[in-house]
């Protein structure tokens, strides 16, 4: 008696990504009260600067308490608000935005939409731009919730671009055409293509030739371009982010209107490190597409005391720009801890420049070239290391071996209890034959 949506199994839930979740939630590590415990690796969460957001609170009392010149606003705050959004937090999102891509780029308020986060604004946008069963390009490896966050609700079908470790799963021209013929051969009609970047879960940039070859093909087959840039302030090395607005803007306004098909999606999750607060947002310079954006927003809104506090924070200029230098920083060594524990127990990650995981290479751990194997090798960790990672086919990497492993959601302790871990394992390995492809063979049998 319930609806389709409400009993069917298209939710995504059974992906290895939740799997894992799933079992931490059975068995959460703690460093007192449960020391064997599952440590969480697979969740992008920023935890490193906290301090820092804590000591500006307590610096600023009166914006806590929902005061303005020492008067209550209390009731301002707790009526209803235009879903709009606070024109004071718009004006200091765009101008944070423009900061963080070293003010090469000028955004406006009136074309931001607020937004529950970015899990919403991807949604929005899917809403906005195609009908169900029309389809959005993704390159591979990419974020598993987009296969729940595009898809659940909007009836809209992924088309994955299968990208290669043999350069660094960078876009090619021949990747973007081998996937617009595939969805023509799936009698899909492609809407556009979406991309993150920084990448979630490589942990790189894309270059300019890469943001340039995106516009091109969307300019060749009339379609539009969404750039997610949440980890656009965790870019801790060269290259520079690089948006793809900043690309669209050396075009000429003439070519096939591609701003007007061209969309960011951005939030303060990451880069500010509060999730919680569910601060997303999209931002486009097509008129009608934020206008159904923004009537689509009221069933997500951002709560007027969220958008009051965010508002002060990012108006402290010397506050915000200090806070990002210094995240930058932390997420940097933070990354270096990870990459050395992990090298140290014989395992090397691809380089990466920004965000709050690793992509991990541990090919050479396989008892065979297969998806099979990386779950089986995905399950030992999880059950018997007690690590928490994301197997790369839940990322519909098309190579199996690739893992997401998580640095930010914990503590350097905690880190270190990791890298621990993961190094008696491979220790305790029986044998290691590199044959044509390493396998392995474990001293160990879990079930989970």
């Amino acid at each position: 008696m319930l609806s389709r949506k409400a009993s069917e199994d298209s939710h995504g839930q059974d992906s290895s990504y939740f799997l894992g979740w799933q079992e931490y939630d059975k068995n959460p590590y703690h460093l007192i009260r449960n020391p064997t415990g599952i440590i969480q690796m697979g969740l992008a969460e920023n935890q490193l600067s906290f301090d820092l957001l804590e000591s500006w609170l307590e610096r600023n009392p009166e914006i806590v308490g929902m005061k303005q010149d020492g008067v209550s606003i209390f009731r301002e705050l707790a009526l209803f608000q235009d879903y709009h959004g606070l024109p004071a937090l718009k004006k200091e999102l765009v101008e944070f935005m423009s900061k963080i891509r070293g003010n090469r780029i000028k955004f406006a308020p009136e074309k931001l939409v607020l937004t529950a986060g970015a899990t919403l604004a991807n949604e929005i946008m899917m809403f906005c731009l195609a009908q169900p069963g029309e389809a959005f390009i993704l390159p591979t490896p990419y974020y598993p919730g987009f296969d729940r966050d595009l898809k659940w609700r909007t009836g809209v079908e992924i088309v994955p671009l299968h990208c290669s470790s043999s350069n660094g799963f960078r876009i090619t021209s021949s990747a973007l055409k081998q996937a617009y013929q595939k969805a023509q051969k799936l009698n899909l009609k492609v809407k556009g293509v979406l991309v993150t970047n920084p990448s979630n879960p490589l942990g790189t940039t894309m270059t300019k030739p890469e943001l340039n070859l995106l516009v091109d093909f969307a300019i060749e087959n009339n379609i539009h371009i969404i750039s997610d840039e949440i980890y656009s302030g965790t870019v801790f090395d060269p290259p520079e982010f690089v948006s793809i607005m900043e690309v669209v803007n050396e075009r000429t306004s003439s070519i096939n209107n591609i701003r007007n098909r061209t969309h960011i999606i951005y939030s303060l999750s990451k880069d500010l490190g509060v999730p919680g607060f569910r601060v997303g947002m999209i931002y486009s310079e097509n008129e009608t597409v934020v206008a159904a954006a923004t009537k689509m927003s009221s069933f997500g809104l951002v709560s007027s005391q969220t958008q009051h506090l965010v508002a002060n924070v990012l108006k402290d200029k010397k506050f915000a720009f200090n806070y990002i230098e210094e995240n930058q920083r932390r997420v940097k060594r933070r990354m270096e801890m990870l990459v050395c524990g992990l090298r140290n127990a014989g395992i090397q990650c691809l380089k990466s420049n920004a965000g709050l995981f690793c992509w991990v290479d541990m090919r050479h751990l396989l008892n065979s070239a297969t998806f099979e194997a990386e779950k089986e090798l995905w399950m030992m960790i999880l059950c018997h290391v007690g690590l928490n990672i994301s197997p790369g086919s839940s990322c519909h990497c098309s190579e199996p071996g690739w893992f997401r492993v998580c640095f930010a959601n914990m503590s350097e302790a905690t880190l270190k209890v990791a890298m621990r871990r993961m190094k008696a394992f491979i220790d305790s390995t029986v044998s290691v034959v590199n044959d044509n492809g390493c396998t392995c063979e474990q001293s160990v049998r879990v079930n989970c």
